[in-house]
């Protein structure tokens, strides 16, 4: 089975890269040394420390291997300069035609989303109607309760 493409953008994989380095340089020693500590206190049958260690060992391990997987299958996306459409890495300002609010989101990859920060997913709803479109375009998103409109105020 083919691995699904991440897209990220140029700080995203630098930002994965690190998480990477301090998992296997740092996270995996320190999880080492716990479970060599652990082993001196004797019975690993009974051994709570040990079996939090161990735990800790396994779920660092994982996140390594599911990090080198991204790392593996990342298409690093370049942000285009002065494009008149849509794309990830472009920050678009929006308005919402029913509340008349505007509000503003930059288009990254699953991966680095984070609505909080204001970065939202070319995946997501909004992401997703609004990738392709220009200036001036209303589009419509489909929404729990009916569909909502928005007009791209601005791309950059």
């Amino acid at each position: 089975m083919a691995e699904k493409e991440v897209l990220l953008t140029k700080e995203g994989l630098e930002k994965l890269e690190a998480e990477l380095d301090n998992l296997k340089n740092v996270k995996r020693i320190e999880v080492a040394q716990r479970i060599k500590i652990a082993i001196g206190f004797g019975d690993l049958s009974e051994n709570s420390e040990y079996e939090d260690a161990k735990n800790e060992q396994a779920m660092v391990e994982g996140q390594i291997v599911e990090l080198e997987n991204k790392i593996r299958n990342a298409r690093v996306i370049e942000t285009q300069a002065n494009s008149n459409t849509v794309n990830i890495g472009s920050t678009v300002r929006l308005l919402h035609m029913a509340r008349n609010m505007e509000m503003e989101y930059t288009i990254v990859g699953s991966t680095e989303s984070d609505p909080a920060k204001r970065r939202i997913s070319n995946e997501s709803p909004v992401g997703e109607a609004i990738i392709g479109h220009k200036k001036g375009d209303v589009v419509q998103v489909a929404a729990p309760k009916g569909a909502l409109q928005y007009k791209i105020l601005e791309i950059s």
